[in-house]
């Protein structure tokens, strides 16, 4: 049995985050095959709360805004921000508005699920709203997804930014002169697009050449490319900033952590690539959502910032301390210590040894750094995984298990 006292661990308010089933009534469905948008929740409905006025100058769009990061970054804009945001997401299998469940009496957040490729409902989703401003989350993200099929990251990362840029850049010519200069779109993206580096090689900057060696990480330089080009040609508002590696509540279950923390849990194989060397530097992901919100009002327009943690490690070094964190939290049964657990497998193609990241532009320009630790981090990180095993549950599905059984099971070394 698991005891954890959230209060020695500094963590009450992401435990106070209680996944439910989605609220269905604050879903816009959108129907795909005939682009006929049946409304759930009327924009009537989120008008009585606020003034059309208000709702429509002062309102934020957010892609992607039901999954990890997005979500994570959407739950602390409603807590700290009083404008209202609209969260347009196609809720793939990543994407859970059961993470925003808290969300569903509060007037200010809107869900519209939809897709970003669909250039008619963006624009209608645009022109209902009139938002001030656009942050771009929505992206597949899962580099060893990318590999088995990139098919899927090329249409969302590159296809779906375009589109995402192209009505956008149409309903910004349509505002007054004081509209226009006030309105941003910030472009949400990855360290990866910069390549892998070596031992002693300096950290990305801003100025880093790309050289992505992933399917994933070339979707997200080309719509890096194009977010730089709309800026460049037509002089739209952009703003991009490149992140390391999150982790946090919420995070989907395939991603390193989570896995780790779960499969440490249940005493299942952790499975770790190679030989475990490889380097992240890793964020905490309500530091990386501050920092974005930090960009997005004070960022300098077509710049690009890069978001890092300072926290350097180890693969190997990351699953050693998920597993005396869960032995901590969950005292030995006689099985032993949960590091045994640790098994090495096939590495993936191409997998970069190292990713650091050199944060000194945002900290000086716009005074932003981060403000966890990254001992604390994954303490909060584990608890919260420990403390919401039927969210867990939730997204575990069948497809999602198969996954895992393709991804690392079958590579398991003898």
């Amino acid at each position: 049995m698991c005891v954890l006292d959230l209060r020695c661990i500094g963590i009450s308010r992401l435990a106070s985050r209680k996944p439910a089933s989605p609220p269905v009534f604050l879903q816009c469905l959108h129907e795909h095959k005939t682009k006929k948008v049946t409304l759930l929740h009327p924009i009537s409905e989120f008008e009585k709360a606020h003034s059309k006025a208000e709702s429509m100058s002062n309102s934020i769009l957010v892609t992607g805004g039901a999954g990890f990061i997005g979500s994570n970054f959407v739950l602390q804009w409603i807590e700290n921000v009083a404008t209202p945001l609209v969260n347009l997401d196609l809720l793939t299998y990543a994407g859970n508005p059961a993470n925003l469940a808290t969300l569903e009496d509060d007037s200010r957040y809107r869900l519209v699920r939809g897709d970003i490729c669909d250039a008619e409902f963006v624009a209608a989703v645009l022109r209902d709203n009139r938002p001030r401003a656009i942050v771009h989350f929505a992206a597949e993200s899962h580099v060893d997804r990318s590999i088995a099929d990139p098919s899927d990251f090329i249409r969302t990362n590159v296809l779906g930014t375009f589109t995402l840029l192209e009505q956008a850049k149409l309903y910004w010519s349509g505002m007054d002169e004081a509209a226009r200069r006030a309105f941003r779109f910030l472009h949400v993206s990855t360290d990866e697009v910069y390549g892998s580096l070596g031992w002693d090689e300096a950290a990305f900057s801003e100025s880093t050449a790309y050289a992505p060696n992933s399917p994933y990480a070339a979707s997200k330089a080309a719509s890096d490319h194009l977010v730089r080009a709309y800026f460049h040609t037509y002089g739209f508002p952009v703003l991009t900033t490149n992140c390391s590696n999150n982790y946090g509540p919420f995070q989907f279950p395939e991603k390193l952590v989570p896995l780790i923390i779960l499969n440490a849990l249940e005493r299942k194989p952790l499975p770790v690539y190679g030989d475990g060397s490889n380097v992240r530097d890793w964020l905490f992901v309500e530091d990386h959502c501050l920092a974005i919100r930090t960009v997005l009002e004070r960022g300098r327009v077509g710049e690009t910032y890069n978001i890092g943690g300072n926290s350097e490690r180890k693969n190997l070094e990351v699953v050693t301390s998920i597993c005396n964190l869960v032995d901590e939290f969950c005292p030995d049964d006689g099985s032993g210590p949960r590091k045994d657990l640790i098994k090495f497998v096939a590495d993936r193609p191409g997998h970069d040894r190292r990713y650091a990241i050199d944060a000194a532009k945002i900290s000086q320009e716009l005074g932003w750094r981060p403000s966890v630790e990254f001992e604390s981090g994954l303490r909060k990180t584990v608890a919260w995984y420990l403390e919401h095993r039927s969210w867990v549950q939730s997204v575990r599905s069948g497809a999602y298990m198969d996954w895992i059984r393709q991804n690392y099971e079958e590579r398991v070394q003898p």
